[in-house]
């Protein structure tokens, strides 16, 4: 089962809430996503650790339920 754009969307704000979160559905099966996340969290941290920051709001559904997400993080 994939995960849809809203759920993705919902356990990102939990983490990071003042996210600016753009979905692309790469392949229209809701299974390959592409997310441009902005937030001042990511400000001072790596490119690997805003990764991190991410994946962490995902709770192990990377690689699940959630296929494949092409993750492109910002700061404001």
């Amino acid at each position: 089962m994939a995960m849809k754009e809203d759920e993705i969307v919902a356990m990102i704000k939990v983490a990071l809430p003042d996210a600016i979160i753009e979905m692309t559905d790469l392949a229209g099966d809701n299974d390959h996503w592409k997310a441009v996340v902005t937030s001042a969290a990511f400000v001072g941290k790596s490119r690997v650790a805003q990764h991190q920051m991410v994946y962490a709001a995902l709770k192990g559904n990377m690689g699940g339920v959630l296929h494949a997400l092409a993750l492109e993080t910002r700061t404001p």
